[in-house]
């Protein structure tokens, strides 16, 4: 009689576990994914936009570089950008990047010039803080030294590579002046970046009597690691003593999270509790080469990050720079990488405004939301509306959630509303260039049983972020079909 009954019990079980496997798995014209709104995985701040003024002159007075060319655009063309970028309609950024470049001081003790060399971006900023505060929300402004003025590097000229030791208060108040200057103009900044890919020793010949400029690189000094502790500890003392307690330290920005790791910034933290203990974020490049072996490999690894919040858990990372790769797809799949990979907080594009012309060369990085001509016109370029699609998705406040897609060419990206009034909302994408994809999405903790969805394909004459109707949920999951080279959308429909 036992076993009867035990045997009837196991075949009901096994019956009912078959019928739901039967359900989520056995129609193999589906993709299975999940989201799962409950279950979050890191608090997300937002992603952001960066306008780079001076990046390359080497002489200001005979070259006052824009490349963002602001400078060139009427009234009603930088409107219409500000509104495309900070609009309640627009990309909804809430972040902003801003440079610090080498042109702020001529000398030693000279007097600070944060004026000249920044009236471009200055001004985009500014516009972008008044719509922003203007739909109630508010930017984080993000600060990087470019490069040193000439005299704080050994060398003495732009772009000298070793850190001169004698110069270390100069350096100090550069900085801090700085955010004094932002502070009294109302901007408002949150996070102070030592240095641009600084751990990149090889951007210089071995003697270092060069800056390389005729190469076309950007502004540079080159940061050891100890150097790196060392600012980290003395900045955030002068930000204290200058009544600045409010505004974080990061350790700068290597190239990408590989050499973050590899190259041994993150375990010279580790190593270092004071350094480690004074930084409020840790930040790094998040840009993605696949080819191993080659000079600019670098993938999305977290090794790095993960080290330091065993010590740290409460250590938030951000991508300060990435790039905006060919403009299709695979530009918001690196975005995926960064976040369930990397496990980063927030993500800020590489020069988001550009004005070709203007970089030495050619930008290496040269895709973007928006290009300026010599004319006074712009373009909108397709960059911009496929970033639009995860921007406006992960607003700051959300909450990275836990995703599933059972295929590598349609990644998905999922954020929950958490403690603010966005709606959950969650990002597929179709890598495929050949096939439409069959998805079915499996969604649980959602704040509602419909979404509606928005689409940008890559096609010349595509969608560009076209809203394409509500989907309603089916037996806990939307069913749909997702075009090649696309990505998609959902939000969820607050429901009264």
């Amino acid at each position: 009689m036992y076993k009867a009954l035990s045997l009837l019990l196991l075949t009901t079980i096994f019956n009912t576990c078959h019928s739901h496997l039967d359900a989520q798995d056995n129609d193999f014209d589906d993709i299975r994914m999940e989201v799962d709104f409950s279950d979050k995985l890191r608090e997300w701040d937002g992603f952001g936009f960066n306008y780079v003024e001076t990046a390359q002159t080497i002489d200001y007075e005979k070259d006052p570089q824009d490349y963002g060319g602001f400078s060139l655009l009427g009234e009603k063309e930088k409107q219409e950008i500000i509104e495309m970028v900070f609009g309640e309609d627009g990309l909804k950024v809430g972040i902003v990047k801003m440079f610090l470049d080498p042109w702020h001081q001529e000398k030693p003790g000279g007097e600070y010039d944060h004026e000249t060399s920044t009236s471009n971006m200055r001004e985009f900023v500014s516009r972008g803080v008044e719509m922003t505060r203007s739909r109630g929300e508010d930017l984080q402004i993000f600060t990087t030294l470019y490069g040193p003025p000439p005299f704080i590097t050994k060398q003495k000229f732009l772009r000298g590579r070793d850190f001169d030791p004698d110069m270390k208060d100069e350096l100090l108040n550069y900085y801090v002046d700085w955010v004094k200057y932002l502070k009294e103009h109302d901007y408002p900044i949150k996070y102070v970046s030592l240095h641009n890919e600084g751990e990149d020793w090889s951007r210089w010949p071995t003697d270092g009597k060069s800056g390389n400029i005729g190469e076309g690189h950007d502004y540079n000094m080159y940061w050891p690691r100890e150097l790196i502790n060392e600012i980290i500890i003395s900045l955030r003392k002068n930000l204290d003593d200058s009544g600045y307690a409010d505004v974080g330290v990061t350790n700068g920005e290597t190239t990408n999270w590989y050499r973050f790791y590899n190259w041994g910034n993150a375990y010279a933290l580790y190593q270092n509790d004071s350094a480690l203990n004074n930084l409020s974020i840790v930040t790094s490049h998040g840009f993605y080469h696949g080819f191993i072996g080659t000079r600019w490999y670098a993938d999305h690894q977290s090794t790095g990050i993960d080290l330091l919040r065993t010590k740290r858990p409460d250590l938030k990372s951000w991508v300060t720079s990435t790039g905006w790769g060919k403009m299709d797809t695979y530009f918001i799949s690196e975005m995926q990488g960064s976040i369930y990979t990397a496990k980063v907080n927030a993500i800020i594009p590489w020069a988001g405004i550009q004005r070709p012309v203007k970089w030495v060369g050619g930008d290496p990085n040269a895709g973007a939301a928006f290009h300026v001509s010599e004319d006074g016109s712009y373009k909108v370029l397709p960059g911009y509306y496929l970033y639009k699609q995860i921007t406006r998705a992960g607003q700051p406040g959300m909450a990275v959630v836990r995703t599933i897609a059972m295929s590598t060419e349609t990644p998905i990206v999922a954020f929950g509303s958490d403690d603010t009034d966005h709606q959950d909302a969650f990002v597929v994408i179709n890598n495929s260039d050949r096939w439409e994809k069959n998805i079915n999405v499996n969604i649980t903790g959602a704040s509602a049983s419909k979404f509606k969805a928005y689409r940008t394909t890559q096609e010349e004459n595509g969608d560009k972020y076209k809203e394409i109707g509500v989907f309603e949920l089916k037996n806990g999951a939307i069913r749909t079909r997702l075009p090649v080279s696309s990505v998609t959308t959902f939000f969820a429909v607050e429901e009264k």
